[in-house]
C-alpha cells in the first residue's frame, strides 16, 4: 500500500473524506489493532477541510463534538478537552500539558454555529463513520476562503493524489 502521504494533512471535501476505506495498520502488531484509512491505494492518516460548522455539542472538561458542512458532505469533528484529567497525557511533561488544554479551550470558545471553520487532524473512525480528531481549528472571515479550498481540494486531487507514482 501506498504510503507517501500518511503523515501528511490532505485537502480533501467532505466527499471524498467520508468515503475513505478503513484499512488495518501494515505497522500494527497483534496486540495493537490500528486502523488507518485509504483513498485509491493510498493509506491516509490526517486531513484538513474547511466548511461552516452546523452543529455543536459541547462537553465542558471532555470534548467539543461539531460538524462542518462543505456543500459536498458533513464532517464530524472531535476536539479533546480532557488534557489535565486524561491519563494519556499524564506521561508527558506538565507545562506542555497546559499549553494543549489551553490551545483547545481556545479553539472550542471559537467554533460557533455558522462559522466557517478550516479544520485540520488525525483521521479517525467512530462506530463505523469517519471523522476528524481536531489538531487545529481556524475561523476563516474571507467570503472567498470556501471557494479556494474547493479549488485547492480539486487541483491536489488532480496533480498529486491520484497520480500514480512511476
Amino acid at each position: 500500500m501506498d504510503q507517501r502521504f500518511l503523515n501528511t494533512h490532505l485537502k480533501l471535501l467532505a466527499f471524498d473524506l467520508l468515503s475513505l476505506k478503513p484499512t488495518p495498520s501494515p505497522s500494527s502488531s497483534s496486540s495493537d489493532s490500528t486502523i488507518s484509512f485509504s483513498r485509491r491505494g493510498a493509506l491516509v492518516s490526517r486531513a484538513e477541510t474547511l466548511g461552516t460548522v452546523t452543529s455543536r455539542d459541547h462537553k465542558p472538561s471532555k470534548f467539543l463534538k461539531f460538524t462542518v458542512d462543505d456543500g459536498t458532505g458533513c464532517v464530524t469533528c472531535v476536539l479533546w478537552l480532557n488534557h489535565l484529567t486524561s491519563p494519556y497525557y499524564s506521561r508527558q511533561s506538565p507545562p506542555s500539558v497546559r499549553l494543549m488544554a489551553d490551545r483547545a479551550a481556545q479553539f472550542a470558545s471559537e467554533v460557533k454555529i455558522g462559522a466557517v471553520a478550516r479544520v485540520r487532524g488525525r483521521i479517525t473512525g467512530y462506530r463505523g463513520a469517519v471523522q476528524i480528531t481536531v489538531s487545529d481549528v481556524v475561523i476563516e472571515k474571507d467570503p472567498n476562503s470556501e471557494i479556494l479550498h474547493w479549488l485547492d481540494c480539486l487541483r491536489l486531487a488532480r496533480n498529486c493524489y491520484d497520480v500514480v507514482g512511476s
